[in-house]
Order: structure tokens, then C-alpha cells, then sequence
């Protein structure tokens, strides 16, 4: 019964709810998607199909006996492999850790639980979310990567194998691979959902979101993990946004269909009532994309300062020739990046005071060839840096076929915002 894969989350939580399906038939029909594309797509890093049933049939014993339901209840859900399920795998996308069987599930995954979900499996990650990728290929076209290091959670929403997943970012691991695949994904505000449970690799980043089909999938997901109220971002708002288009710092790096697509998307937006500026941030703000490289590596080596201790030969030679020179910075390099990364939190709200919301690219182009490299974050690690909430939406392809997504970010804690907004352009792409 492969009707209920491609459903969207909310969707079908409604007929769940509503009898029309049940727990157990959407984890069938999700495994049977599975079967038929996880040879090619291979995003799965964990999934033992009977125990994923076993599960989806225990929710519906729970729904059966007059229990509440949560707002998650018997939706599948795809976990990124750096964040713990307990009972099952979890190699955080290094050999060193292969065999490793968490007992307790992440917070974010109790969490979830708490509210309903029945945790399919764990999905690949690049080697501890950073650089060596993983087997997962791109389901618009296996010769492409997903995008990474969220890689197995944004196939996987993308080929129909669950409707929600989690996945992580540290410069542009959610909102990358979902513009890649041609889902949407959402990075909440920084530190909105509990990291314990998580192979953290950088305390001033690291942040858990979501990716799903729709912009109100990832609000009910993030929503119900960190209980907040998200709204719903596909109630009409009463008038149209104030937009920032802003390239970033990295403009530089954007790919002919990217800029076309942001001209599109500011035409699209002004025709359907939006006022559209055009304009850069301060260099106050901006300094933090300088500062990220510095932060992100240099809090990764200390991360795995057990590893590189231990199993420095099992540790990638790309991430080693990162986090090395990282450590040979030293202290003081890594305190004034933060310090940098402090400046441009504190300022950023108030340059964007005027705007709802800024209108950015997701990615500098369509997907890269091959799955050797997961694509460059330089349109994300800004934004990560200053604990924005930015969510990216599918906006059409591009010249080689692929999907091209663009990301509406707003000021940190105006989650509601972005996600309003994001599903507002969303529709007026059409």
C-alpha cells in the first residue's frame, strides 16, 4: 500500500486521526517504498523492517485502548545517526564507532516518542556531520549528491521513505541536502531543542531541525519537540511580507540559475504585494561567516579530542586536515572568533528591525555530481552562526534537472516568522 508514503505529515496525521489509516498501514507502505529504493538511494544507515512494524503496531494498541494521542502519533520518523535511539546502531558515520548500541534515546528523540512517533530508523550522516560523506545518493538523481551531512534524512523525506526525519547543523546540514533534494527544511532558532543524546561537534552551533515535505510538517515536528507553538504556516497572514533580499557575503559564489532564481522569486514576491529591498548586512554581522570556519573546526577538535587520541588512523584524512590546523591556533584565535560570533548575534536584529524576514539562496546551485562531496555551505554557515531560525522551499529546477530551493531566515526566536514566510513565497513560486 504505497498510497500513504508520499503523504505529507500532516496529511497523514488527519487521516490517521480521522480512521482513514492506521500506524501499521503507513509503516507498510513506507517500508515497501524503502524496499523499492533504498538499493539505489541507500539513506538508510539502520532499519530492521519488523521491529519498525513492531512499533508501528504498539501505537496502534496505545491509539486502540483510548489513550491520548499526540500530535506526532504514528507518523514515521527518520533520525539522523548522530543522534542516539536507544536499542539501536548508532557509528555516527565513523567506523570507529561501528557496533556502538545506545541504551537511551537523544532527548529529541524521547521527545518525539513522547509525542506520538514511531521511529523508523537511524539515517546516514557524514562522518561525525562534517566532511567524509556517506553511500546516500540524490533521489532526483543518483549520480548527485543529497547534500550533506543530513544526507539519509533529506533522500529519505524526498523518495517517500518516511515524512518526517530529523537532521543537524553546524554550517548548512538541513538546509543544504533539503534545497538539494527538493524538500523543505528547517533550522529552528539555535538551542531550541535539547542536544543531550547528540555526537555534538560544535557547542556554538550545533542545532537540531527538521526535514519534511511541507512547511507545516516541520513546524508540527519542531513544534512537538521543543513545545512551542509554531502556528500554522498555511493560514492566509493579513497583509505580505517586508523582504531583505541579501546574497550574504559569498554572493560571489552563487551559480547562474541561482541568481535567475532570486530575481524570479523578488518579482513573484513584489507582484503578489510584498515589499522587496535589496540590500547587505553590516560587517559587524557579517564578520561571523570569517569567524565560523574558525569556531566550527576548532570546537570539532575538541569534540573528538578522544578520537584523535585514540583512533587518530580511523578519523578521515579530510576531517583530520581540518581540525588539525584548528588545534595548532590555539585558545585565543578560537575566543576572539566567538567573540566575533557574539558581536554579530547581538546586532543582527536590529538590522533587519525593519524586514520580516530575509530572502537568501538555499545553495550557490543545483546539486554537485558525484557523491564524493556534499556541496558548499557558504550560503548557510552565516545564518548558523548567528543562531538564526531559516527555512529553505523547493523552487523549481535547474538547468541540469535538479531541485533549487530558497531560504527565508529571520531574527532568532521569530521561528513563527520564518516559517510563515517561507511557506508564503513558497506559494507564490506557484
Amino acid at each position: 500500500m504505497t498510497e500513504a508514503s508520499p503523504l505529507s505529515a500532516t496529511e497523514t496525521a488527519r487521516r490517521i486521526r480521522a480512521g482513514i489509516l492506521n500506524a501499521t498501514a503507513v509503516m507498510e507502505a513506507c517500508l515497501e517504498r524503502a524496499r523499492a529504493r533504498e538499493p539505489v538511494l541507500r539513506a538508510f544507515a539502520h532499519l530492521d523492517p519488523e521491529a519498525a512494524l513492531e512499533r508501528a503496531r504498539a501505537a496502534d494498541a496505545r491509539a486502540a485502548s483510548g489513550a491520548p494521542l499526540g500530535p506526532l502519533h504514528g507518523l514515521p520518523l527518520g533520525v539522523k545517526d548522530v543522534l542516539d535511539v536507544g536499542g539501536m546502531p548508532c557509528g555516527y558515520g565513523s567506523p570507529i564507532w561501528q557496533g556502538h548500541v545506545p541504551r537511551a534515546d537523544a532527548a529529541c528523540v524521547a521527545l518525539a516518542r513522547e509525542a506520538g512517533a514511531v521511529v523508523m530508523g537511524k539515517t546516514v550522516t557524514t562522518e561525525f556531520a562534517t566532511r567524509q560523506s556517506g553511500p546516500t545518493t540524490n533521489p532526483v538523481n543518483p549520480a548527485h549528491t543529497p547534500g550533506g551531512s543530513s544526507s539519509g534524512s533529506a533522500a529519505g523525506v524526498a523518495a517517500g521513505l518516511f515524512p518526517l526525519a530529523y537532521g543537524t547543523q553546524t554550517a548548512g546540514s538541513v538546509i543544504r541536502p533539503a534545497a538539494f533534494c527538493g524538500i523543505v527544511g528547517f533550522m529552528p532558532t539555535h538551542g531550541s531543542i535539547h542536544r543531550a543524546g547528540m555526537k555534538v561537534m560544535s557547542e556554538s552551533l550545533d542545532t537540531i531541525g527538521a526535514l519534511a515535505r511541507t512547511v507545516a510538517d516541520c513546524a508540527l515536528l519542531i513544534g512537538a519537540a521543543s513545545g512551542r507553538d509554531l502556528g500554522d504556516p498555511e493560514q492566509r497572514p493579513e497583509r505580505a511580507p517586508r523582504l531583505l533580499l541579501c546574497l550574504g557575503p559569498h554572493a560571489a559564489q552563487a551559480a547562474p540559475e541561482t541568481l535567475a532564481l532570486m530575481e524570479r522569486a523578488a518579482e513573484a514576491a513584489s507582484r503578489a504585494g510584498a515589499q522587496v529591498a535589496r540590500g547587505e548586512l553590516p560587517p559587524v554581522v557579517t564578520a561571523a561567516a570569517e569567524a565560523h570556519p574558525i569556531v566550527m573546526n576548532g570546537e570539532s577538535a575538541q569534540a573528538l579530542a578522544w578520537e584523535l587520541a585514540h583512533h587518530r588512523d580511523q578519523v578521515s584524512a579530510v576531517l583530520r586536515e581540518k581540525l588539525e590546523p584548528a588545534r595548532a591556533l590555539g585558545a585565543r584565535a578560537l575566543e576572539e572568533a566567538r567573540a566575533s560570533f557574539a558581536a554579530a548575534q547581538a546586532a543582527f536584529p536590529g538590522a533587519i528591525a525593519e524586514y520580516d524576514a530575509i530572502l537568501t539562496p538555499a545553495a550557490p546551485g543545483e546539486a554537485p555530481e558525484g557523491i564524493g562531496w556534499t556541496g558548499d555551505p557558504a550560503f548557510n554557515l552565516l545564518w548558523t552562526a548567528l543562531h538564526a531560525p531559516a527555512v529553505t522551499v523547493p523552487a523549481g529546477t535547474g538547468p541540469r534537472g535538479l531541485p533549487l530551493g530558497l531560504q527565508l531566515v529571520a531574527a532568532p526566536g521569530r521561528d513563527r516568522d520564518a516559517l510563515r514566510w517561507a511557506e508564503w513565497m513558497r506559494q507564490v513560486m506557484g
